[in-house]
């Protein structure tokens, strides 16, 4: 729908539903036309899939996938859009929109019963306060999910894809790496939205794995471990672990030989490979 990127079209059709952009929500809606069509072609939108979208604003992303997606699927938190999507949406047959919170949606289940038969792949907009939740909550659920790709601010587009064992990288960009390979497709300037935010944007992609390449022993102390280094990643990882995990100083140091790595490492410089085998060598030590 054209329409839905003409910026006197949009303001007027927000005027005439008396709706007002909401900070609390995040809303910045995409006014450029060319931004939506590259995102439904690179995120998957395509006949033999069906799309999870997160947040429709007024309809532009959605109407993308629409046009190419077998189904599409979208959970939307705020109720007063859905008078405008009825009206911007008209005529787009395979759109179900679920009024919904996503972080506490049933994803398992709607995905079970929109999307029987296809393959699935996730594609948003997201509001950068809920960026990483959203992210990990699908990663963590292990849902039927081929590709996310969203649209999130540059610089959490740069740490979630940055590689494992770079300065760029967090706890975070370590959790991505577990789950899939992440890359960033492409920037979107700030003059795209309406309101414009005071921060440009980056549609980024993580293709999840079909089984998972990295081994460990107790996943949970793996994520543990991982979380205290990067919040202490300056320091020494023998003191780290020792002072965080509850590991004497000598099984850490014990630990982090066993696992090839000297004790005076930094987590910063470590890759998935030394993280793994770290954390199953020292998973046994810890009182957890």
């Amino acid at each position: 729908m054209e329409r839905l990127t003409d910026i006197g079209y949009v303001k007027a059709l927000l005027e005439r539903h008396g709706f007002h952009f909401s900070k609390a929500m995040g809303q910045n809606f995409l006014v450029d036309p060319s931004v939506c069509p590259r995102i439904a072609e690179q995120g998957n939108a395509a006949p033999g899939f069906g799309v999870l979208e997160i947040g429709t604003g007024i309809g532009t992303l959605t109407a993308e996938l629409a046009k190419r997606a077998d189904k599409v699927a979208a959970v939307e938190l705020d109720k007063r859009l859905f008078p405008i999507l009825e009206e911007t949406l008209r005529g787009s047959d395979n759109v179900h929109v679920i009024h919904g919170d996503v972080m506490t949606y049933d994803l398992a289940g709607l995905i079970r019963e929109e999307f029987a038969g296809l393959r699935v792949a996730v594609c948003a907009n997201l509001p950068y306060y809920i960026t990483s939740p959203v992210i990990m909550r699908l990663l963590e659920e292990r849902l039927p999910i081929e590709t996310i790709t969203v649209m999130v601010q540059r610089e959490a587009a740069q740490r979630l894809c940055a590689p494992v064992g770079t300065r760029e990288a967090g706890a975070v960009s370590v959790a991505v790496a577990y789950y899939g390979t992440a890359k960033k497709l492409f920037d979107v300037s700030r003059g795209c939205f309406l309101p414009a935010p005071h921060v440009d944007s980056a549609v980024m992609q993580i293709r999840l794995y079909e089984t998972c390449p990295w081994q460990v022993t107790d996943e949970a102390f793996f994520f543990r471990m991982v979380k205290l280094g990067f919040s202490q990643r300056r320091k020494q990882l023998a003191g780290v672990l020792a002072g965080g995990l509850g590991i004497p100083k000598a099984q850490a140091a014990a630990g982090l030989a066993q696992a090839g790595i000297a004790p005076s490492a930094r987590i910063e410089a470590l890759t998935m490979e030394e993280l793994t085998a770290l954390s199953n060598t020292i998973c046994g030590y810890s009182g957890k």
